[in-house]
């Protein structure tokens, strides 16, 4: 068994390894070893393209995330604890991105972004082109679908008996959702905002359909730059994305832990709404 999990690990792991290896490699070709030398990277910083490229991928993933994890959140609610009319057909939509090619999902945002242009600059005489965007509200309808999964499964293992309590308290809706609702589902929003920025971050496909010059993505860059030639500085990127990535990583993890259950709750001030772990120790209480 040992051994098993020894083969995948080293599977999973080995050509991270092999990358961070070769980032350093003072030769011009990728996969061989020249010696140790760290001018891959000061080319990397001194590029100023790619450093470009950069800032426009943390600027859409950002405010593609923020936007995401809003409207997903919002969309998880309302498909979970709310019935109206054409609920189904809005459930079903919700799922296209998930479900339909990257590359198909890259020519609609790219045929619907070519003729909003044309009708906007034919109606108000405003010439538009594409650009940051473009590429912003791009990811921003694919990104919804994955928060609103994620989100929509941390609601549905949460207690409705809790909500509830909370009405019963004379809670708002605003109230039950803020003390009761979100700090329950919060994981799952961290969770999703985690998934769509790490999307936004690593889209290729969507991203080269619907920039424009001067909004070259990243990952855009990176492959522009693999189809003229590999140089070391491609693992140089690579390593420094793989850093960030971990970092955000243990990012999330060390917030979690800090949300973990054990801290002390603070004593309850006149008119707040009791924590949710109150009412639901209150309920049990009740029901034995």
């Amino acid at each position: 068994m040992g051994l098993h999990a020894g083969v995948v690990f080293a599977f999973f792991y080995a050509p991270i390894a092999i990358l961070v290896v070769f980032s350093f490699s003072n030769d011009r070709v990728v996969g061989r070893w020249g010696g140790f030398t760290f001018d891959w990277y000061g080319e990397f910083w001194n590029n100023n393209q790619l450093t470009n490229s950069i800032s426009v991928s943390l600027q859409v993933a950002a405010i593609s995330t923020v936007v995401s994890v809003v409207l997903g959140t919002l969309s998880a609610l309302a498909l979970e604890r709310f019935t109206f009319r054409g609920k189904r057909v809005f459930d079903a939509l919700l799922y296209l991105p998930i479900i339909i090619p990257d590359v198909t999902m890259g020519i609609m945002m790219l045929v619907f972004f070519a003729e909003g242009i044309d009708v906007i600059d034919a109606l108000f005489g405003i010439t538009l082109s594409k650009g940051l965007a473009t590429i912003t509200l791009s990811h921003v309808a694919f990104c919804i679908s994955f928060v609103s999964v994620v989100v929509r499964a941390r609601l549905s293992g949460m207690d409705e008996r809790l909500e509830e309590a909370a009405a019963d308290l004379y809670a708002t809706r605003w109230q039950t959702f803020r003390h009761v609702t979100l700090p329950q589902i919060l994981p799952g929003v961290a969770g999703g905002g985690l998934l769509a920025l790490t999307l936004s971050l690593d889209d290729v496909v969507v991203s080269q359909f619907t920039s424009g010059p001067g909004a070259t993505t990243l990952p855009v860059f990176v492959f522009s730059l693999i189809r003229k030639g590999v140089t070391p500085m491609i693992n140089a990127v690579s390593v420094v994305m793989f850093v960030a990535s971990l970092i955000l990583v243990a990012g999330m993890l060390a917030v979690d832990r800090l949300r973990s259950p054990g801290t002390n709750v603070p004593a309850a001030t006149p008119g707040a709404i009791p924590p949710a772990e109150s009412i639901q120790n209150g309920q049990e209480r009740g029901d034995q």
